[in-house]
């Protein structure tokens, strides 16, 4: 993907980087944590999130290979560059023991079937949904924010033994989850993926 970086985000990632050392870190993880970590201004970002570089890089390839991308609300679509995105939410309805959000991911795993990346950002009973579906996503960014919920499916994220991006606390939101898809979305495609 072409883009170009205007120069306040240049900027602005030189002054996070005189801040934060991530020179340590492999190409995809740096890049994820960077862009979450400017995405919401937030260093300790940087000790939060958990990640797995080949679990990246499987997931790289499958995004640029055109695997589908759904997301759980439009905002996350919305911070998502320059990609068609699957969002169900506007279809969806909630029902006894059913949020809106968790019948959505219903829909739109009925839609994509299996190899997506997943983009929850939102609600943490999406998450909790996407964890009882036989989804074999390419990956799962579970971000999901809030008080209630949020840890928990996580932490279930995490056990699932799923390809996933999470982090530990309540933090998270729409934009801190684009922002992870987008540093796959902005890392070209290196010569032995082209070949695979």
């Amino acid at each position: 993907m072409e883009r170009v970086v205007h120069p306040i985000e240049v900027e602005s990632y030189r002054r996070m980087r005189a801040r934060l050392d991530t020179s340590h870190l492999p190409l995809l993880t740096r890049a994820v944590v960077e862009r979450v970590v400017h995405s919401a201004a937030d260093l300790e970002y940087a000790t939060d999130l958990v990640l797995d570089e080949g679990e990246l890089a499987k997931a790289h390839a499958a995004l640029h290979a055109g695997a589908p991308v759904v997301v759980d609300v439009a905002m996350v679509a919305a911070g998502i560059t320059g990609l068609r995105t699957v969002c169900r939410l506007k279809d969806a309805k909630s029902g006894p023991g059913l949020t809106r959000s968790a019948h959505a991911i219903r829909l739109a795993h009925e839609e994509v079937g299996p190899g997506a990346l997943w983009v929850i950002g939102n609600a943490p009973t999406a998450l909790e949904e996407l964890l009882t579906l036989d989804a074999s996503p390419a990956l799962v960014i579970g971000l999901p924010v809030g008080f209630v919920g949020a840890v928990e499916s996580k932490a279930a994220l995490r056990a699932s033994g799923l390809p996933a991006v999470s982090n530990v606390s309540e933090k998270g939101g729409s934009a801190v989850a684009a922002a992870a898809l987008n540093a796959l979305l902005y890392q070209p495609v290196s010569p032995t993926e082209e070949k695979s």
